[in-house]
């Protein structure tokens, strides 16, 4: 086999960290492409605006659940064995820990993964604020926030295995949730065409998607083949973030591994994207009263994130992806709590949202936008 070569050639982590690059590079790419941004979706969504953001969303969405679920149906791909819904899992962690990273992202103008994209094409905002969100969350995982993230997640626990496999515990099978994906697309590719979002938005949304496919189905080839135990994962940003940071500031004899090769490939495809359509940009931040703002929205996404057990594209894409109950209650929690956030703080019920999704009829001020 063509993958069991490369191991050979590369090694088990370093066929991982590859790959990381490798997909990393993909879903930064067309998540700048597309302006992919669950924040901005949640926000048109609450608005009740319809200028394609949460369309681009939903064509994400549908396409990572479609396309995982297609791979399992074929069976190319087991999550049974996957951290999401093999361990023991938090409840309580979700619920809270998605409030708070939906509070974050509304604070911060992004989640994660759209502050790492924008810092690639000059974006300082995010750039400091995903630094600080990685310092909270290495925090939240084993520094001094860690006992609290413990404690929060204690309070209502779940089991490994079927409780948590939404899948197992409702018996609709891998085809029924390849179906359940498929209408998701199907209403995408509608609202789509109504809003006349432009090849760019669905495209690059499509390719976001299949990223996080790619992903759980090269952690789990690789699993079968190496003699090693490594992870079954996708992609997701607070972990690897935090990881990242720790690499970076410490020296470690730990091996390469796919979470240290995905921050880096996202920020080259987002870097990419954003020179070769010539939207490489330094900007900074417009005053003190900003500048705070974003720092607690990246303090509680990185707290959040850890606590929840990921992001809005570690548990919105990948978890979500899966079927795993977790992911779901961190999902909604983070719709949830963003759009109350919006309304509480922000009271801008016809504001500009984000950057225009590219060639959109209607272009939108950059103020309001993931960045």
């Amino acid at each position: 086999m063509l993958l069991e070569s490369v191991v050979e050639r590369l090694g088990e982590n370093g066929t991982l960290a590859t790959g990381a690059v490798v997909i990393g590079l993909v879903f930064g790419f067309m998540a700048q492409r597309s302006r992919f941004c669950l924040r901005s979706a949640v926000i048109e969504f609450a608005r009740n605006q319809m200028g394609g953001k949460l369309t681009v969303w939903l064509f994400a969405f549908a396409t990572a659940v479609g396309a995982t679920q297609a791979l399992a149906w074929a069976g190319l791909f087991d999550a049974s064995n996957a951290r999401q819904i093999a361990a023991r899992g938090s409840m309580s962690g979700a619920a809270i820990g998605g409030a708070l990273f939906g509070i974050g992202m509304i604070l911060a103008r992004g989640c994660s993964s759209r502050l790492l994209v924008l810092a690639a094409q000059g974006n300082l905002r995010s750039l400091l604020s995903g630094l600080i969100f990685a310092v909270t969350a290495q925090s939240a995982l084993t520094g001094a926030l860690s006992p609290l993230r413990a404690v929060i997640s204690e309070w209502w626990t779940i089991d490994g295995g079927g409780a948590r496999d939404l899948i197992a515990r409702t018996g609709i099978g891998h085809g029924g949730a390849f179906a359940f994906a498929a209408l998701w697309m199907l209403a995408a590719i509608v609202w789509a065409r109504r809003q006349r979002v432009p090849p760019w938005g669905w495209a690059g949304a499509i390719g976001v998607g299949l990223s996080i496919a790619g992903a759980w189905w090269l952690t789990y080839a690789v699993s079968t083949v190496a003699f090693d135990t490594h992870p079954i994962q996708s992609l997701s940003f607070t972990g690897p973030s935090a990881e990242v940071l720790n690499r970076v500031l410490f020296v470690t004899d730990k091996p390469v591994s796919f979470d240290l090769g995905l921050i880096p490939g996202v920020f080259l495809g987002s870097f990419l994207a954003a020179a070769m359509f010539g939207e490489l940009k330094l900007e900074g931040f417009e005053g003190g009263p900003s500048m705070r703002r974003y720092i607690a929205g990246a303090m509680c996404m990185g707290f959040g994130g850890m606590l929840a057990g990921g992001c809005a594209v570690g548990a919105g894409l990948s978890g979500a992806a899966v079927f795993t109950a977790t992911s779901w209650v961190t999902l909604s929690a983070m719709w949830l709590a963003a759009a109350l956030t919006d309304r509480l703080v922000d009271q801008r019920p016809a504001g500009p949202l984000d950057q225009a999704v590219p060639g959109a009829a209607m272009a939108m001020r950059d103020g309001g936008a993931a960045a």
